[in-house]
């Protein structure tokens, strides 16, 4: 279970599928086209370890209005780490979430669309045949992406979140089954120009030489290590404390190929965004939010001992008070401890007064890449 890396700019293997057969033809129900005259609508679907996940947009400006969503858990990697492959009742979900989401698809008339599968459909073995069965009961086509992709993406996402006086940034994005983590160096690009730097990095693999006036990627990592598959290393720890401190130190232990993490040099001008689920719930616990509020959270500037104060307080609850917090809530809270001892991990490395959250991940790259493509966002502020 080695972190990927690249060996050159033949990584990126991943075959561009057209638009137009992202969706297959249906013998009995294929999608309609819109009737609205409004700006094109695009969708990205996003098949994970954990949770099938989808947003359907139309551009507006220099970014999107979001028309519809879904989201679901379906667990997709549950029993992968032990057996290889993809097990019956996770697909069954999955093929579930992924009816649905057709459904919605349809009913809209989206005709510019991305699906794509990510890290438990790459290590599972079984996963060709599942893309095939999936195509054949949903009507779906799914790409499964190679992680520099799903972190590119990542990356392209939060670019409206990078400070202009950032020179020096790390996109950290902690998934189910895998944390892509991205430092790039933008101290060669104009401090007004910084953001659409990262937002070109859609167009292709990370650049790897310096260049005025574009973002260069030092290093990038994809630790086969996420919320799921992290917790699976230490179940049998019974100590609720030490499980999580031996969680974060085995991740650590994952950072050692990673060029920044033996650079003992500290950096100015430097800034950490974070994207995933267990960053927001972080963020929004830190908030006291009685209710989740995206507008709140997205773009919140914590530092490293606002962050520790939240997770102490996790600790604190134990594993049934953690299940019983709402901020937390159900969905989450057996899985928010190892999600929160890899940032714990993370911001003990590179300690920051300046980590950005970012609500907002891969679908959002997905539809900004496919917009931006299509010409139909002004990036002109």
């Amino acid at each position: 279970m080695t972190p990927e890396r690249p060996d050159g700019a033949d990584v990126f293997l991943t075959r561009s599928v057209p638009q137009s057969d992202a969706v297959a033809t249906h013998p009995e129900k294929a999608p309609r086209r819109p009737r609205s005259t409004k700006p094109s609508l695009y969708a990205a679907l996003d098949l994970g370890t954990n949770s099938c996940r989808m947003l359907i947009a139309r551009p507006q400006g220099g970014h999107f209005e979001v028309v519809d969503s879904f989201s679901k858990a379906v667990e997709l990697g549950t029993g992968l780490k032990s057996s290889g492959v993809l097990s019956y009742r996770p697909m069954q979900r999955t093929l579930q979430a992924l009816r649905i989401c057709r459904t919605k698809l349809e009913q809209h008339g989206v005709r510019n669309m991305r699906l794509v599968a990510t890290e438990a459909c790459r290590r599972a073995r079984n996963s060709g045949e599942f893309m095939r069965r999936m195509q054949r009961e949903t009507g779906l086509k799914l790409d499964i992406i190679t992680a520099e992709e799903e972190a590119r993406l990542a990356v392209v996402s939060c670019a409206s979140l990078v400070a202009p006086d950032t020179e020096q940034l790390l996109v950290i994005d902690i998934g189910g089954g895998s944390t892509e983590l991205v430092w790039i160096d933008l101290s060669r690009v104009a401090p007004d120009r910084r953001g659409n730097a990262i937002m070109s990095m859609h167009r292709g693999p990370f650049m790897r030489a310096p260049a005025d006036g574009h973002a260069h990627v030092v290093d990038w990592i994809s630790v086969p290590l996420g919320v799921a598959t992290l917790k699976d290393y230490f179940r049998e720890v019974d100590d609720d404390a030490a499980r999580f401190a031996l969680m974060s130190w085995y991740f650590e232990e994952q950072l050692e190929a990673f060029a920044p993490y033996r650079d003992g040099t500290a950096h100015e001008k430097f800034q950490i965004i974070g994207t995933s689920g267990t960053i927001t719930t972080v963020a929004a616990s830190y908030l006291r939010l009685k209710r989740y509020d995206r507008n709140k959270v997205d773009g919140l500037v914590m530092n490293s001992t606002q962050v520790d104060k939240v997770i102490r307080e996790y600790l604190a609850l134990g594993p049934i008070g953690r299940r019983q917090d709402p901020r937390i809530g159900r969905d989450r809270h057996t899985q928010i401890m190892s999600g929160a001892a890899i940032l714990t991990a993370l911001m003990r490395v590179w300690p920051t007064d300046r980590m950005s959250v970012a609500d907002r991940g891969l679908r959002e790259g997905l539809l900004f890449a496919q917009m931006s493509r299509d010409g139909v966002l002004d990036l002109s502020h």
